[in-house]
């Protein structure tokens, strides 16, 4: 099925590796022009032809503006920003958290999202086709005990995506939210290896617990995120806007 996206220009922030590396790699294998970021530069230089990369750290308003819209430049315009780039943050109690790692994962996990998109904001307008996919979490829906400072800043990729929504619709311009559960990779290996620790149990026994909470009994694979990402980015996607969509397998609960 062809949709559409043949020439798309799109900027990924957290583009070379993880989720964010599989939803560039999927626009890019469609034909759309392709711009990552990322703090990681020997992931950067993984990436394959077709795809261009900047060095630029999600924590820092400056450094966004300037890839945003050197991107944008470069590219001569943009359809769709997809707002990837986060961290795992924090393990613990809420009173035993530093507050410097509670500002940082809001920073890079939600602000970043509302600073890229105020510097992408206007070429999104101008576009026949413009869309932002904002990526939070299942946490974001559910809530995640011990992970306090995470799920509160994708609650708040929700609340931004709905509004901007909002906003943006009358210029035509459609936002999403998707919502990933248990993805396969090396984050969610820490985030559960860090959960074992604190907790003094077994890796296997936190990620047999992790996955039982899931109908499907799996991880979901970055690939699953990409593909849901495409449709919401295409033309074939264009009367759905505003919305907040699991990929998880049918989580029940975070815990």
């Amino acid at each position: 099925m062809d949709l559409g996206l043949k020439n798309a220009r799109v900027i990924v922030t957290g583009g070379a590796a993880g989720i964010g590396r599989a939803i560039a790699d999927a626009f890019a294998a469609e034909g759309a022009v392709v711009h990552v970021c990322d703090v990681d530069e020997a992931a950067l230089d993984t990436l394959p032809p077709g795809i261009t990369g900047t060095r630029a750290d999600m924590g820092a308003a400056d450094e966004i503006e300037t890839f945003v819209t050197g991107a944008i430049a470069a590219m001569g315009g943009l359809d769709c920003l997809v707002n990837n780039a986060g961290i795992a943050g924090p393990t613990g109690r809420v009173d035993d958290i530093d507050p410097a790692d509670w500002e940082a994962c809001l920073n890079i996990c939600l602000t970043s999202q509302f600073h890229a998109t105020r510097h992408a904001a206007d070429a999104l307008r101008r576009s026949d086709n413009g869309s932002i996919v904002n990526i939070s979490s299942l946490a974001g829906r559910l809530g995640f005990g011990l992970r306090t400072p995470y799920a509160a800043a994708k609650w708040g990729v929700i609340g931004l995506t709905k509004s901007l929504a909002i906003e943006l619709g009358p210029d035509g311009v459609r936002v999403n939210a998707l919502l990933p559960g248990i993805v396969a990779g090396a984050r969610q290996r820490s985030v559960l290896e860090a959960k074992a620790e604190r907790q003094g149990r077994s890796f296997e026994e936190i990620e047999a617990q992790a996955l039982s909470n899931t109908s499907l009994r799996d991880y979901v694979q970055p690939e699953d995120i990409a593909n849901q990402a495409l449709y919401l980015a295409s033309p074939v996607g264009r009367g759905v806007s505003g919305q907040a969509i699991s990929i998880c397998g049918d989580t029940q609960t975070l815990t």
